[in-house]
């Protein structure tokens, strides 16, 4: 192995407590010429907000080594969309990632021409009418910039996700979103694949979710290493069509991973 994609919230931490371990693992994997790589469906903060917050928890790491869903889906938009306007249910991070990238956002919703949907803490029944009348019309673009429906935050503890909003969005205007960002998207794994720099065959993906992480893993070749860490427990596993390559109990066993390679 050459690299490893390495997911955040539930992998490595939980909110932001460090789950025990993680940091020696990061290090273990570094030593054994491993390339890691954060790769993060929280599409909130810039990649240098999250990379100085994981700096404060101890990791060593740069904006370089993260990926989240929302500079991929910043990226996407900018390359893909560049002069349309769009209208966002998303928080401020988010919104300052899309005008880094010189989008055009507005705030009237009969203007726009796609809708980004995303974690919105201030989510209500007006941004659930608004985002009814901008999907009125069917040329308006639906993108939602990952499908985690919860979020790990504290021990044994979840909190609504960006999934939950595109969810109540798809479900008022009757429409599936057209793209959806984040892991396991394939707008994801082109991103990873640049930033990783090694052939992702030569990967693993070390995260707690069967449907995005691990699926990832299923999709490109790379060895899926589960983590019981985050939400994923027993019940869904063996109910999952996702089979990882590996199952541990935490980051922290990833040598148990390494020994058997």
């Amino acid at each position: 192995m050459r690299g490893a994609v390495i997911d955040v919230d539930g992998t490595v931490v939980r909110g932001e407590t460090v789950i025990p371990g993680a940091r020696e693992a990061v290090a273990r994997l570094r030593e054994a010429g491993i390339r890691p790589l954060f790769v993060s469906n929280n599409p909130i903060e810039t990649q240098a907000a999250y990379a100085d917050r994981l700096r404060r928890l101890g990791f060593d790491v740069g904006p370089e080594d993260l990926l989240t869903a929302g500079s991929i889906t910043a990226s996407y938009l900018a390359a893909e969309h560049p002069d349309e306007r769009i209208y966002l249910i998303g928080e401020s991070g988010l919104e300052t990632q899309l005008g880094g990238e010189g989008l055009r956002l507005v705030d009237d919703p009969e203007e726009t021409e796609i809708l980004v949907a995303s974690i919105d803490r201030a989510f209500s029944y007006d941004s659930l009418a608004d985002s009814l009348l901008a999907l009125s019309d069917e040329r308006t673009l639906f993108v939602g910039t990952d499908p985690d429906v919860t979020i790990p935050v504290g021990e044994n503890r979840v909190v609504p996700g960006s999934g939950a909003i595109v969810r109540a969005v798809a479900g008022v205007s009757g429409r599936e979103p057209d793209r959806m960002m984040g892991k396991p998207s394939e707008t994801t794994i082109e991103a990873v694949r640049a930033a990783i720099g090694v052939p992702l065959e030569d990967c693993l993906v070390i995260g707690d979710r069967l449907d995005t992480d691990l699926a990832m893993a299923d999709r490109t070749g790379m060895q899926g290493v589960l983590v019981r860490t985050g939400v994923t427990d027993d019940r869904a596993l063996a109910r999952s069509p996702v089979e990882p390559t590996h199952v541990i109990d935490s980051i922290a066993e990833i040598d148990d991973v390494l020994a058997g390679l």
